[in-house]
């Protein structure tokens, strides 16, 4: 991010991920959204607009709105249930600077489960160890503060939240960390819908070394993955679909 223009880099950087999301099979037609609250600021977020596709969303197409969901910059307001979603879990819990709230396929299906926990039983869940909050009860669309303030709660001091009959929330500091999340998450569904799909008993990690390669994870090391993973994903973006950044 260059200090001469956050704003200009966080609209790339979300831009990058909701292009990334359609590639990788995350999106779902024109809905759900992605946000990021603009760097160094506490009351303004970006989010991308609807009725347009992710593959067609571009830096200058995301809409900039303040705390009370007004129109800051961009050509129409944002999206009620979006806004309502992702301000109040802004508002809320200090972690969630970037929020992906997505149907992806994998771990949707999951919270479709009367049990929906990811289970420890690959080293990619490890990375969601005790970061993953439940929320048990689908309420319909979320058209006012009250079903987003129940979700931050749900959320509390997590970074990912299983909506049932829904889909799921991952956030994070950064975008390049919300959706490093984001990929390994599906990733470790997707590979625990498979084992269960064999109808045999999973083989679990055992609690002391889970906790430890969280850890490990979780690291310095994990820090630089994330960016060097994001990073890597907008190069090639750069080669294949350079009008992101527009």
């Amino acid at each position: 991010m260059t200090a001469a223009d956050p704003l200009r880099q966080a609209r790339i950087d979300l831009a990058a991920a909701l292009r990334w999301a359609e590639r990788h099979g995350f999106s779902e037609a024109i809905c759900n959204h992605f946000s990021f609250m603009v760097p160094g600021t506490t009351d303004r977020f970006l989010i991308n607009r609807q009725g347009l596709h992710w593959r067609e969303t571009t830096a200058s197409s995301l809409l900039l709105v303040d705390n009370d969901g007004k129109l800051i910059e961009g050509d129409a307001p944002p999206e009620p249930t979006a806004f309502y979603i992702h301000w109040r879990l802004h508002r809320a819990a200090p972690q969630a600077r970037c929020i992906l709230h997505t149907h992806m396929p994998y771990a949707t299906a999951l919270t479709m489960l009367e049990e929906p926990e990811l289970l420890p039983a690959l080293q990619t869940s490890l990375m969601f160890h005790e970061q993953i909050a439940y929320d048990p009860d689908y309420n319909g669309l979320a058209f006012d503060e009250a079903e987003g303030d129940r979700m931050a709660a749900k959320l509390g001091n997590r970074s990912v939240l299983f909506l049932a009959n829904h889909g799921v929330i991952v956030t994070g500091s950064t975008v390049h960390e919300a959706y490093d999340k984001l990929y390994y998450l599906e990733r470790a569904c997707m590979t625990t819908v498979l084992a269960l799909s064999t109808g045999k008993k999973l083989k679990l990690v055992r609690p002391e070394v889970r906790a430890r390669t969280a850890e490990q994870m979780r690291g310095a090391i994990g820090h630089t993955q994330q960016t060097a993973h994001f990073e890597a994903l907008k190069r090639i973006l750069d080669k294949e679909a350079a009008d992101y950044r527009h």
